[in-house]
């Protein structure tokens, strides 16, 4: 057998007088290599659906302070976690994130204009982090996807198999609380 390479300078040829041709292998090899084969499929779903678990961003909201907010703090609600930005003079930020399976409670604090968004997590010294600021439409729906998903993550249903508005829609309709503004 042959094997050509294209080289810039100088084409060459390469003959091989050793290939190995590999051989029928025996019936107890076949039989191993299937639940292997089978396992490695499994771990492979298993790791694309946590992938696409964690970079599924379900839902982004700022805090909106009066007059101008220049620097204006972020919730990213993910499937898995929530990620809480918080902006500070120019480029510096302290991010906070918390599994949905750690949030103990969800308070919504409201004022005329605003409302105050209150995560209490067991995992936190400070045991809770507010996001203040919020527009009050945008802190209830946060908190009607975040409570969804801490069913969902009680019940161990895995959200990988929903699409990113399927998702939503099953979480809308399993928080359903009327909350009183």
């Amino acid at each position: 057998m042959a094997i050509k390479i294209n080289n810039l300078k100088q084409n060459s040829t390469i003959w091989s007088e050793k290939i190995r041709v590999p051989q029928k292998a025996n019936t107890l090899q076949k039989q191993e290599a299937v639940p292997k084969d089978n396992h490695k499929i499994l771990e492979n779903n298993l790791i694309e659906g946590l992938v696409r678990r964690s970079n599924r961003i379900l839902l982004s909201i700022r805090s909106h302070k009066f007059p101008f907010d220049f620097f204006p703090d972020t919730i990213n609600v993910e499937e898995g976690r929530i990620n809480i930005i918080a902006r500070y003079f120019f480029y510096s930020s302290e991010v906070h994130s918390v599994d949905i399976k750690d949030i103990t409670n969800i308070f919504i604090d409201t004022s005329p204009f605003f409302a105050e968004l209150v995560i209490v997590s067991k995992t936190f010294t400070e045991n809770e982090i507010r996001i203040t600021s919020l527009r009050k439409k945008e802190a209830i729906y946060a908190r009607r996807i975040i409570e969804g998903l801490r069913v969902f993550e009680s019940k161990q249903i895995d959200t990988s198999v929903y699409t990113k508005r399927e998702l939503i829609s099953k979480l809308e309709e399993i928080s359903t609380t009327k909350i009183v503004t």
